[in-house]
């Protein structure tokens, strides 16, 4: 991680419908970034399960200078990721994982400890 990369902040617990994440709090779904976060409105960019998270969704990680993109599928794998998505941070040559919520969190977590640029979407419930 460069100085200028602030750290991402990490997952504390994760449960079916509920996350608190460290310095945001609890909530449902969330957006993660270096130096930061936010809830993950899904009507902001019309995401569904499927075809699932949107380029827009991801956007926001990009520009607060991750590296490295973790995308949780939700605990019984129902959120897709359209293949827009994957075709976008492949162009710019992101890394990204796609796993359960629960190993989608701890895969975050251990990057974000190690001080990795890392940002992800974390969905909470199917």
């Amino acid at each position: 991680m460069s100085s200028e990369t602030p750290p991402s902040p990490r997952v504390l617990s994760i449960s079916w419908g509920s996350m608190d994440v460290e310095d945001l709090g609890v909530g449902k779904d969330f957006k993660v970034y270096p130096g930061g976060g936010r809830p993950w409105d899904w009507s902001e960019t019309g995401t569904r399960h499927s075809p699932g998270v949107q380029p827009e969704d991801v956007e926001e990680l990009l520009a607060h200078g991750a590296t490295i993109v973790v995308l949780s599928r939700g605990m019984h794998l129902q959120l897709q990721v359209d293949p827009r998505t994957h075709e976008l941070l492949n162009e710019r040559a992101i890394t990204v994982h796609v796993a359960e919520t629960s190993e989608a969190v701890e895969i975050y977590n251990d990057l974000a400890t190690r001080g990795a640029a890392v940002a992800g979407l974390f969905h909470s419930t199917c």
